[in-house]
């Protein structure tokens, strides 16, 4: 496991991490750690567009569609 050493933190930030980690009944460290691993777990956003992209979408609407519907919605 890789140990990480973060400076400069502004103190209220540090505070308030501290506080969310007490209201959890974790140690600030155990709570960042936590933090970090659902960030970690989160795709980015490059990842996100490349999975839409590669969607099939030959079956959904066509655009003729789509403003079809915008538009008997406006009425």
């Amino acid at each position: 496991m890789t140990t990480l050493y973060i400076r400069d933190v502004a103190d209220d930030v540090a505070a308030t991490l501290k506080e969310r980690a007490a209201s959890e009944g974790m140690s600030l460290s155990a709570y960042v750690a936590a933090e970090l691993a659902k960030i970690a777990a989160r795709p980015t956003n490059e990842q996100i567009v490349a999975r839409l992209r590669a969607r099939d979408r030959s079956s959904g609407p066509s655009s003729d569609d789509v403003v079809a519907a915008l538009q008997a919605g406006r009425r």
